[in-house]
């Protein structure tokens, strides 16, 4: 007698994971094309621009990738994934991920070989000297090495973090949330700062006019680390609010259950 397996969209833990899946994707797909923009964190908060070395390099202000606004949130979502469903959940997860990451830099590059229509050129509503083409082009093509990074940082941060969460959660149990989900980030997130880095700027570069110096690459790597930690530090008690929310939707049964299941995976 052959079994048929209906998906359940009552079930709980299906709409749960169908939710955390989304926003995972949104924040990771959104980051990657936020990422071109360089911004002054120091300007943005009106504050008057640091000026310190590091690494034998002059650093003045923090000037961050946009992408740097959502990855913490990423990371957060990785452990609470991590969580409820296991290593099998976010190993599923990153893998999406990084093929709409990866399908999304090859449909961008399609687009960007497109011929503009004429009269779409110069109809910016700021006037005929913003050539939307050539914007378009500056835009997008400078983040194709940030993209390529970016993934690759990604698959990498997210095996690491994945790992060392449950390696901390079967060391002390239940205990300790903010040890295994704020733990697990900040190391994942100091390998995803210099990675990306180092494939962009340095690999990716080699042998042509731009290409960043070993110093350098650490010397900003440290600073985005810098950035990444406070923010993953700051955002620890949002962990704990999404347990609260979970386990109030799901009740303490369902959850543990979970819980438990994805802790002896």
């Amino acid at each position: 007698m052959q079994t048929t397996h209906s998906f359940d969209l009552k079930n709980k833990a299906v709409r749960l994971f169908i939710v955390l899946a989304a926003f995972f994707l949104s924040n990771a797909l959104v980051a990657e094309f936020m990422g071109v923009k360089i911004f002054s964190l120091d300007d943005t908060l009106g504050i008057t621009p640091l000026h310190f070395h590091i690494f034998g390099e002059e650093i003045i202000g923090f000037s961050l990738t946009c992408g740097v606004l959502l990855w913490p949130f990423v990371f957060i979502m990785t452990d609470i994934i991590n969580e409820y469903f296991g290593i099998r959940g976010v190993r599923f997860l990153s893998i999406i991920a990084a093929s709409m990451v990866a399908y999304s830099f090859v449909m961008l590059n399609l687009g960007m070989h497109t011929a503009p229509a004429s009269w779409w050129i110069h109809s910016s509503n700021y006037g005929e000297k913003l050539n939307f083409q050539e914007a378009y082009l500056a835009v997008f093509g400078q983040g194709n090495n940030i993209i390529v990074g970016s993934l690759i940082a990604f698959i990498i941060g997210q095996l690491l973090d994945v790992y060392i969460f449950h390696a901390i959660k079967k060391r002390t149990g239940e205990k300790y949330i903010w040890l295994r989900s704020t733990g697990s980030t900040l190391f994942s997130q100091f390998i995803d700062s210099f990675v990306v880095l180092f494939y962009a700027f340095y690999i990716a570069k080699v042998g042509q006019a731009g290409q960043w110096t070993i110093p350098l690459v650490l010397a900003v790597g440290s600073v985005n680390y810098i950035y990444k930690f406070i923010m993953a530090i700051a955002l620890t008690p949002m962990i704990y609010l999404g347990h609260k929310l979970i386990e109030l939707y799901l009740g303490k049964e369902l959850a543990q259950e979970l819980k438990d299941k994805a802790h002896h995976q």
